[in-house]
């Protein structure tokens, strides 16, 4: 990342609802490795309408951790919402959003980062299923055939040759991360296809990039009402296109 020069180099986004359990392991881990870095960044928790001791756990690394600071969103309005508020707030030249489960080790956020440093893409997908990655365990069936459905069928029509959009590990340049967080409407699970959609259609170079991925088995995916989810998000996505709710194709940066 020495590549970067601005006040704050890297800024890591974590949406959060109700994460009072496995959020502050997750911060130790990343600030410790960021700091280990020595690069400028910041780590922005957007609590989600949390209903437990999410905002008592970030305020409490706060106290330690001068890079954490917390991001509100009252009522619960869903992954995409926060990340996308997040995203909006952040100041990093750099925008990593990083899921509160700790499923990705900190440590491989220089692959991640990589192609963005080097200036051959402005965005950056951490994928499941690219050369080079691998997982720690077998994920339960339902899960597999979960990720298979939504990026073997659902993002076919939308994002085309990108094998893993679902995985939450992606990189953005703070041009690319305002030019399509500021037009994203989607406030739930499809979030990742409507913005690499506009990221494609709006002409931004994305790379995706082989990763380690720990499985958690407390995930709160629902096979069933997620899966129908994503498909009713996705088939809104498309509609929106097709009837330019997002604009015509603009410059990137534009």
């Amino acid at each position: 990342m020495s590549n970067l020069s601005p006040s704050i180099e890297l800024s890591v986004i974590i949406p959060a609802y109700n994460e009072a359990l496995r959020l502050l392991p997750t911060l130790e881990r990343l600030d410790a490795h960021l700091a280990a870095q020595a690069p400028r960044y910041e780590i922005l928790v957007v609590d989600d309408g949390s209903t437990d001791e999410t905002r008592a756990v970030v305020l409490s690394a706060m106290a330690t951790m001068a890079s954490v600071s917390l991001v509100r969103q009252w009522p619960n309005r869903g992954k995409g919402a926060a990340v996308r508020r997040g995203m909006l707030a952040a100041r990093g030249e750099v925008r990593v959003m990083f899921d509160a489960d700790g499923s990705m080790p900190p440590e491989e956020l220089p692959r991640l980062l990589a192609p963005v440093v080097a200036g051959r893409a402005e965005v950056a997908i951490g994928s499941r299923y690219a050369a080079g990655a691998k997982t720690d365990v077998k994920q339960p069936v339902y899960r597999v055939l979960w990720s298979r459905l939504c990026n073997k069928v659902i993002q076919r029509s939308l994002v085309p040759s990108v094998l893993d959009t679902q995985c939450g590990f992606k990189a953005f340049t703070a041009a690319a991360a305002r030019n399509l967080f500021a037009s994203a409407t989607i406030d739930g699970w499809a979030f990742d296809l409507e913005i690499l959609a506009l990221a494609r259609r709006r002409g931004f170079t994305i790379e995706e990039v082989g990763v380690e991925w720990k499985d958690d088995g407390r995930s709160r995916v629902n096979p069933l009402s997620d899966m129908w989810k994503v498909i009713r998000e996705a088939l809104a996505i498309r509609r929106n296109l097709k009837r330019g709710v997002y604009g015509a194709a603009s410059p990137c940066g534009a």
